[in-house]
């Protein structure tokens, strides 16, 4: 990475890497104080946030106006810049479209977005796909986006490893990235109009980033070869496990390279998948699953440098393949079930820091060789109170407002009846919505000036931080909004 980017065949991606912190606290909404798994409620519940229709909107509306103000503005690629939003999976790809889609209008933007994910996927009751969504086919996307007025391309595992668009120019990324799979390098190809590019980042931190990009930066070398020897072992342990035996693997390969169809597959695999699970325990499961992985991976590896002439183990690695997907996964109580629906969000609100160029040790990196040791194991709940929980998860996520539920009860008892009151923006109501924004945008600052003389401390927060300042605003329209209705 370093010489080419000392000799301009790609872009430095890290040099304005900016992140973005999340605020949010989250209250309980029934009595009772349940046990939950704590790991995984806690999981539940940043999912359950990051998803929430506000904090889309939120996000989406950071987004737009980042590329209209500091991309389009000031005319990055010649005025051609476009930008991708890399998401964490299908649901929130098509979030962020349809957040995107009115936003856009809201503001009159000239702009365009689109969505890209495999498949078709059941939204609010209904199944959508690329194309119903986009309203054309899905191998137009790549050179659709290259042509006005799409300039956002809202992507799902698709468009990020192998994809090469020199008009790419900023990435907003709303997924934990990690390894060679931090997507973020889809910006770095050139162009001749081209001088720099950005990210902004709502997932994941310096630490992260660094973690992923650094083993590539210089000079990258092997530690150790990967153990062929070790596919002897791991075929002796899989054969032992006898969820299988050598004439339904022949069996099995023999009808697969006959190009049959998938149906007379099936029925030997799910014989097979059968006895696995009569057979194996919970763990015996996890580990023949674990060890199988790890001989395909490995044989897979090795048989495309050294020529093998080893017919059990391209049968077994076939066979394996095969049955992977047909395994099922242990079967294990949900004890973080049903806490979604025992809470409510509070807040929520996010706070952009400030640009920063990630520095890479100038050293020669060294990469270990293929894992070849199965590493299947089954986890342990870790139970807690839904109180306690709650509390742990908003001090780690929790928002910085000094007084939230104070600030709260000022923006719904004071600011936003007064707001709602402004002459200028009862009358901006009945224009569109952009304009109306406007006037309110307009009206809420006149309130915040007068509130200066008997509220410091909320009058600073809202001058001195977007983020909160985007969050009273956000508040006093929605109930103005509601008021009116």
């Amino acid at each position: 990475m370093k010489q080419a980017i000392e000799e301009g065949f790609i872009l430095d991606v890290l040099k304005t890497y900016t992140p973005v912190d999340s605020y949010y606290k989250l209250v309980k909404k029934i009595e009772d104080d349940p046990e939950f798994d704590a790991k995984k409620a806690k999981k539940k519940l940043r999912r359950y946030v990051e998803s929430h229709d506000h904090a889309i909107r939120l996000k989406a509306e950071i987004m737009v106006d980042h590329f209209h103000e500091q991309v389009m503005s000031v005319g990055k690629i010649g005025g051609q810049a476009r930008a991708m939003v890399v998401t964490s999976g299908i649901e929130r790809a098509i979030q962020y479209y349809h957040a995107f889609r009115a936003y856009l209008a809201e503001r009159k933007s000239p702009y365009e977005a689109i969505v890209a994910f495999s498949g078709e996927h059941e939204f609010d009751g209904v199944l959508v796909s690329e194309v119903t969504l986009n309203g054309f086919p899905s191998s137009e996307i790549a050179t659709k986006i290259q042509q006005d007025p799409f300039r956002f391309l809202i992507c799902a595992d698709k468009f990020q490893t192998g994809y090469d668009e020199p008009l790419l120019h900023t990435m907003y990324v709303d997924k934990a990235l990690s390894g060679v799979k931090a997507a973020l390098s889809r910006l770095n190809r050139s162009h001749p109009d081209k001088t720099d590019c950005f990210v902004l980042d709502f997932q994941n931190n310096l630490e992260t980033i660094t973690y992923a990009f650094q083993d590539y930066y210089r000079t990258t070398l092997l530690a150790e070869e990967t153990d062929p020897n070790k596919l002897h072992d791991l075929k002796k342990a899989l054969d032992e496990a006898q969820v299988y035996t050598p004439e339904e693997v022949q069996q099995l390969v023999e009808t697969f390279l006959g190009d049959t169809d998938r149906e007379k597959l099936d029925p030997i695999l799910d014989a097979v998948a059968a006895v696995y699970v009569f057979r194996l325990d919970e763990d015996g499961q996890v580990d023949f699953k674990a060890k199988a992985k790890v001989f395909c991976r490995t044989y897979n590896f090795l048989s495309s440098v050294i020529p093998y002439n080893n017919a059990d183990w391209e049968r077994l690695s076939i066979f394996l393949e095969l049955l992977l997907p047909k395994l099922p996964k242990p079967r294990e109580e949900d004890l973080a079930a049903g806490i979604v629906d025992a809470i409510n969000m509070d807040s929520y609100r996010v706070e952009k820091r400030a640009a920063m160029k990630i520095a890479l040790s100038d050293d020669e990196t060294e990469i270990a060789p293929l894992p070849v040791e199965a590493a299947g194991k089954t986890f342990q709940p870790e139970l807690d109170r839904l109180s306690n929980i709650l509390r742990s998860f908003n001090e780690h996520f929790g928002t910085l407002f000094t007084d939230t539920d104070r600030v709260a009860q000022r923006i719904r008892d004071d600011i936003a009846p007064k707001v709602a009151a402004d002459e200028s923006y009862r009358n901006a109501q009945e224009n569109t919505p952009h304009t109306a924004r406007l006037a309110h945008d307009q009206a809420l600052g006149k309130v915040m000036q007068i509130l200066l003389m008997d509220d410091t401390q909320v009058y600073k927060q809202f001058m001195e931080k977007e983020s909160f300042r985007r969050f009273v605003s956000d508040m006093v329209y929605e109930l103005t909004n509601t008021a009116g209705k």
